[in-house]
């Protein structure tokens, strides 16, 4: 019995971890006006206050995969998680604007390391027959972390101090560090890794400009940035660095990012389909954020509480359809799930009124609720159930950086972007349906015909669990 609750007791922790990560993500932002005050802070500074977690966190997430494959996906999510509560412990205690900014960077660093290792960890431990229930309770806590943000950060900001979205880390990293050394196994692939110097480079430096011009973009109102450098040829030098990388990875041996990978069609449409359901999640809050407190002057707890039906459809619902996912395969599961958000999308743009009032928007985001439970758990395990298990990790990396858009989304359409909300969500729902076509293509029954993951590949001694041994 105790064995069979292994594997379980390991998903709880790797899931707390991740949720630590991503909250921090969106807590920090309802924060913001009242850390100018207690800092001085001028706009630029504060803004960084969010970009540089993002800066470093996406730029370094392919990087943290393969750290994961040389040393052991345990060791780098303990390690990323302490750095993650010192730096977390540092922000809270920042008395400038440049201590805030630096110490935020470090939380992307810590951030970095652990957030590719939860996906790994899962996929080993798990047998592939119940690999969708699995995804299911950590993606719940996932879109749980996505959605609570504001709502939490709102409160703590409101009745204790800003100081409080940071503090708040420390006994979930605690809890989080000890349990992982009882209940998550010690993983080893049996295969040794070589650092790809070179592509790391390459990832590294293109994903940090993209992200950098995509942040300051409006800033610089997309011209010149310094030394008659523009917002427009950062971008390109990164996507410029980053077709480099590809061409690198053809050529290496021991590729961070094997291209192999994206020859499997599930693997290849999950990455696309993540980065839509990225897209269009961001795009919602973020126009729902705006137009709750912008046009309808409801505070920051107020506009999080009207969120919570979707909250607790998505949270309720993920574990069911990881399930379903289980016994039927993903293809239908995400369909229905597709189809179901760009419903509820559809239905915040036509109740979204002057005289709207929290009531108004319960039923469209309960359906968006629903739709999102259902489709990032499948998503998740026929990407992972795609990938051979000795490139879990790659696999992880992919996935991870892609869902990152939905920050660089918001940096994108922050200012004006109200008046583009019914275009913005028409949009979403037209990529959401889209998605659901390419659907179609994915096998019927795709976990029959996948390759076996790490739990059921023949396990040398090195690959066997340490505290299963």
């Amino acid at each position: 019995m105790e064995r069979a609750r292994r594997p379980w007791l390991a998903l709880i922790v790797v899931s707390l971890g991740t949720f630590a990560v991503l909250l921090d993500g969106t807590i920090v932002n309802v924060a913001l006006p009242s850390i100018i005050t207690s800092l001085h802070a001028s706009l630029d500074q504060a803004l960084w206050v969010v970009n540089a977690y993002l800066l470093v966190f996406a730029a370094l997430l392919i990087f943290a995969s393969r750290l994961g494959d040389m040393f052991g996906p345990r060791r780098l999510f303990t390690a990323g998680l302490a750095l993650f509560a010192v730096a977390s412990a540092l922000c809270g205690v920042a008395q400038s604007p440049g201590q805030l900014i630096a110490a935020r960077a470090l939380q992307g660093v810590g951030a970095a390391a652990l957030t590719p290792q939860a996906m790994v960890i899962i996929q080993a431990v798990f047998p592939r027959e119940r690999m969708g229930a699995a995804f299911g309770v950590f993606s719940s806590m996932v879109g749980l972390a996505a959605v609570s943000g504001p709502t939490l950060g709102g409160v703590l900001t409101s009745y204790l101090s800003w100081r409080w979205v940071f503090y708040v880390n420390l006994p979930i990293a605690a809890a989080g560090i000890a349990l992982a050394y009882l209940y998550v196994p010690d993983i080893r692939t049996g295969r040794r890794h070589r650092l790809d110097l070179g592509g790391v480079l390459l990832a590294s430096t293109g994903l940090a400009a993209v992200v950098y011009g995509v942040i300051e973009g409006q800033r610089y109102s997309w011209g010149e940035v310094a030394y008659g450098i523009t917002i427009p040829e950062i971008i390109g030098a990164g996507l410029a660095a980053l077709a480099g990388f590809v061409a690198w990875e053809r050529r290496h041996a021991q590729p961070l990012v094997p291209l192999r990978l994206f020859r499997s069609r599930t693997f290849a449409i999950m990455v696309g389909l993540n980065v839509a359901v990225q897209f269009a999640l961001q795009s919602m809050l973020l126009v729902n954020s705006i137009n709750l407190q912008s046009v309808l002057g409801f505070t920051a707890v107020h506009a999080g509480l009207t969120s919570l039906p979707l909250t607790l459809a998505l949270t309720a619902v993920a574990p069911f359809a990881g399930r379903l996912s289980d016994r039927l395969g993903g293809k239908y599961v995400l369909m229905a799930g597709l189809a179901l958000f760009a419903l509820g999308i559809a239905g915040v743009a036509a109740v979204s009124a002057t005289h709207a009032t929290s009531l108004t928007f319960s039923p469209v985001l309960l359906v968006a609720g629903l739709g999102m439970g259902a489709i990032f758990a499948p998503l998740a395990t026929e990407a992972m159930r795609a990938a051979p298990p000795l490139l879990a990790g790659a696999a992880s990396g992919v996935l991870n950086t892609g869902r990152q858009l939905r920050q660089l989304i918001h940096d994108v359409f922050s200012h004006g972007y109200i008046t583009a909300m019914h275009p913005t969500l028409a949009l979403s729902v037209v990529i959401l349906l889209a998605g659901g076509a390419a659907c179609l293509l994915l096998p019927r029954h795709p976990a029959a015909g996948a390759e076996p993951t790490a739990a059921q590949a023949p396990r040398t001694a090195e690959t066997v669990p340490a505290t299963t041994r």
